[in-house]
């Protein structure tokens, strides 16, 4: 088992940034895929907005592209999305996600959740 807990989250005016972190613990695979995702108020689904491949490229949504910036230090077994230009289009639950594969197949796992609100 994975335990996530996002933070970092709050109120923000238009054009202003948040860091958002993601703490991972429990049992962590050597080799995992870590994400971020948002859901906007009145939305079922969780939009995919920035994605770490290990050794491969950082994908990010359109949307996002050139204002957020995913990373993540395997030492703290944090993830962060760092977002910046924030826009009141950008007001989400955000939440993480870990993929990673297990005895039994490809297991995931999602965090809480952390709201921001970008507004005036």
């Amino acid at each position: 088992q994975v335990q996530l807990v996002e933070s970092g989250g709050g109120l923000v005016q238009p054009g202003g940034s948040l860091r958002l972190s993601c703490a991972a613990s429990g049992s962590i695979a050597a080799i995992n895929y870590v994400s971020w995702y948002r859901q906007a108020p009145g939305q079922h689904q969780r939009d995919l907005l920035a994605a770490l491949t290990p050794g491969g490229p950082t994908n990010y949504a359109d949307s996002v592209k050139g204002r957020f910036t995913i990373s993540r230090d395997n030492a703290k077994n944090t993830v962060y999305l760092q977002m910046n230009s924030l826009t009141p289009e950008d007001t989400a639950r955000y939440y993480c996600n870990l993929k990673q594969y297990e005895a039994h197949g490809v297991s995931e796992y999602w965090g809480q959740g952390t709201q921001v609100t970008v507004s005036s």
